[in-house]
């Protein structure tokens, strides 16, 4: 099964969605960097379910736990192994889904491929697995910071039909995190929380596009051929539940430029080489320029919904269901975190195969 990312900073997560718990593994963190539970915390706080009236009101306290590879609040360079418990699961919500799949949902295709599934809240195929890799995106993060000079922002471009298009240029967390929808326009941010507000009393959902920027990221990350940054990120953005889409740069909207226009003339200014537009996206032949890297992630409206759908249980009888349990209206304001865990842990894994090194 595929639960593992990464050549040298190397992450498995495991565990199940009504399991006790569930975490992850990082493999390859160089010794000496700083590193304590709290560090940690900040970034599965944000990701947590319960935030809002916008998302699950499943409450997980996500408490995470240092199991190993760190000795005085510094990593060992050894594997870093971290625990989240899980503690407000109600697996009789799902007792109907037993024999039951849902539309568009991971059910039969996981049952038709090992032969076997969890059904208690979607098992491993849940959103609930995300904990770990947000949990060691924190990590990642935190070694980008020790070595590089690059931040890592991501927040809610548009929720379905509705864009933001007055993003302020100082960008923050804190600024981003202003509206539970994680979006910097407060305007646009209004309308997307009415709109997301609206899916939920009709008992629907809602998807719409995050983008990404990482600022002063490090030129000559990614390689020109099946290595490439921007592939390696749209791998890693693809395994996130939900995800439908992802385009980097100027992306699908470059396809209606000609040559002439899209090509983005080079610069030079205080002794760097730099491109005037950054349509490539920051990304040029499969390899970092050091200009911001700017992507976008389209998530599709989440599958578990109330209203009532025709579907098929295990015999291929035809059967309605109306799905139970807690679940997100729409994902984009919890998904914001996760965009940015899934960027930190290609960053930092591509910075130590371009600079090796096993310690700080």
């Amino acid at each position: 099964m595929g639960s593992q990312i990464g050549r040298m900073f190397r992450v498995m997560t495991w565990g199940e969605s009504h399991g006790p718990a569930l975490g992850c593994v990082i493999d390859g963190c160089p010794a000496g960097l700083p590193l304590s539970e709290r560090d940690i915390q900040t970034a599965l706080d944000r990701r947590r379910p319960g935030q809002s009236r916008l998302t699950t009101q499943r409450r997980e306290k996500d408490r995470v736990q240092i199991l190993s590879g760190v000795f005085n609040k510094k990593t060992l360079g050894s594997p870093i192994s971290l625990l989240i418990q899980n503690e407000d699961h109600r697996s009789s919500d799902y007792k109907e889904l037993k024999d039951i799949y849902r539309p568009s949902h991971a059910d039969y295709t996981y049952e038709l491929k090992y032969g076997i599934r969890d059904w208690r809240g979607g098992g491993r195929a849940s959103a609930r697995e995300t904990a770990g890799r947000v949990a060691a995106g924190a990590v990642a993060e935190r070694l980008l910071r020790q070595v590089t000079q690059c931040r890592i922002l991501a927040y809610v471009q548009a929720v379905q039909n509705i864009r933001a298009e007055r993003i302020p240029a100082r960008l923050t967390r804190a600024v981003i995190d202003r509206t539970p929808v994680r979006c910097p326009d407060r305007a646009d941010a209004r309308q997307m929380i009415k709109l997301i507000d609206d899916a939920k009393m009709e008992g629907d959902s809602v998807g719409g596009i995050i983008e990404l920027r990482v600022s002063n990221p490090p030129a000559g990350l990614g390689e020109p051929v099946f290595g490439k940054l921007e592939a390696e990120l749209a791998k890693a953005m693809l395994s996130l539940p939900a995800v439908k889409g992802f385009e980097i740069g100027a992306g699908f909207a470059g396809t209606l430029l000609k040559g002439s226009e899209h090509n983005d003339p080079f610069t030079a200014k205080d002794g760097l080489i730099r491109t005037e537009k950054n349509d490539s996206g920051g990304v040029q032949g499969g390899i970092s320029n050091g200009e911001e890297i700017v992507l976008r992630v389209a998530f599709k409206p989440t599958a578990t919904i109330q209203k009532r759908q025709k579907t098929v249980d295990r015999q291929g009888r035809t059967r309605q269901i109306s799905p139970g349990g807690r679940h997100d209206p729409c994902v984009l304001p919890r998904a914001v975190p996760l965009v940015e865990a899934m960027a930190a842990l290609v960053l930092a894994d591509l910075w130590l195969i371009h600079r090796g090194g096993s310690r700080i």
